[in-house]
């Protein structure tokens, strides 16, 4: 598997610094542990390195609001993007979570998370378009392209997303943009747990503009996104009283006070009409995404999520030496070494950072 036959692209001062960094740490082969705004720091396993700071690499945004495309370099925060977008009137279709002021487009690429919007309005992965990647070899590549009608297919910018770093070092991001809705409203139900699960279901068959649902503590709620027009009949047809909006921005950020817990922090990526999990759970994604803080151990855990046909990452409250994400089968495992030994192949980044040996 040959990933790097790829033409070399020219690059800035800035870049021209990473690189001479890597090539030297590729000549003393000592690995490297890259550092952007530490937003996501605390997910996935702890790795060894010196730190490759590439907050830094910022600016130089291309942005044509009517292409529906957004090119930054991957040091850009977040919250300047945003603000750029919602000025157009557009947005980041994901909802990415920041966790902090200082995160980055490249961080979100490598962390791959995405808010309470992800079932309607698509992942991280369905929305980047290409990114500029400073490989293993300290090469400069362009993977992917920066308008939508170059993705058809599969693209290797798109492994980039979820990597948190272990493939290269990230210089420039793409992305898709979608219009931001004329009308948002928010509904919310009081009922059981089985009731609100059959309810989630039964939206589901029906042409309703959800954007979001969340379940805890005996309370479904439901975000309404769209035009006026659709947003009031949904509202309407589903009945339920009106909530306050700003529950989704506290959902994504994780300060609704169920997060505020010392307890390991479960993530369950399960389908949606699974059975409900053992103890006290918040539950997003019309059922598909549901989080548990437990000290129960990780095999039982991981026993659960696979019993129900999902799987379980460990998100917080961790000390980062143990398996963080759910074990790899051995041709998947095989596959993510292929292509680590393809843009990494002396495992100077983030080694450790996904699985113990990669």
């Amino acid at each position: 598997m040959d990933m790097n036959k790829h033409l070399r692209v020219t690059v800035n001062r800035m870049e021209t610094q990473l690189i001479d960094r890597v090539r030297q740490a590729l000549t003393d082969r000592a690995p490297l542990r890259i550092q952007g705004g530490g937003s996501k720091a605390f997910y996935g396993r702890a790795c060894l390195g010196e730190p490759l700071d590439v907050s830094g690499h910022a600016g130089d945004i291309r942005y044509e609001p009517s292409e529906l495309v957004l090119t930054a370099r991957a040091g850009t925060k977040l919250s300047e993007i945003e603000a750029l977008l919602a000025a157009n009137n557009q947005m980041l279709p994901f909802e990415p979570p920041h966790f902090s002021p200082g995160a980055t487009l490249g961080g979100m690429v490598a962390a791959g998370l995405s808010g309470p919007r992800r079932p309607w309005g698509g992942s991280v992965r369905d929305a980047v378009l290409g990114v500029k990647l400073l490989n293993g070899r300290g090469e400069v590549l362009r993977l992917g392209g920066q308008v939508m009608k170059n993705v058809a297919g599969y693209d290797l910018s798109r492994l980039m997303v979820g990597a948190l770093g272990t493939l290269g070092v990230l210089l420039e991001v793409s992305v898709k943009v979608l219009p931001r809705p004329a009308e948002e409203r928010t509904l919310v139900f009081e009922l059981d747990a089985a009731t609100a699960a059959a309810r989630q279901i039964e939206w589901g068959r029906k042409p309703l503009p959800l954007s979001a649902t969340l379940y805890h503590a005996g309370r479904l709620y439901a975000r309404l996104s769209g035009s006026a027009q659709g947003v009031q009949a949904a509202r309407a047809a589903m009945g339920g009283e009106e909530s306050d909006n700003a529950l989704w921005a506290e959902a994504r950020e994780q300060t609704l006070r169920f997060f505020q817990t010392q307890a390991p922090l479960w993530r369950f990526s399960l389908p949606a009409a699974a059975p409900a999990l053992p103890g006290e759970a918040l539950i997003e994604w019309g059922g598909a995404l549901r989080w548990i803080a437990t000290d129960e151990p990780a095999e039982a855990i991981r026993r659960q999520a696979a019993e129900r046909g999902g799987h379980a990452t460990l998100f917080r409250n961790h000390d980062g030496t143990g398996a963080v994400f759910h074990p790899l089968p051995a041709a998947m495992l095989a596959l993510h070494q292929r292509v680590k030994l393809a843009l990494d192949p002396h495992g100077l980044f983030n080694p450790g950072r996904l699985y113990q040996g990669l």
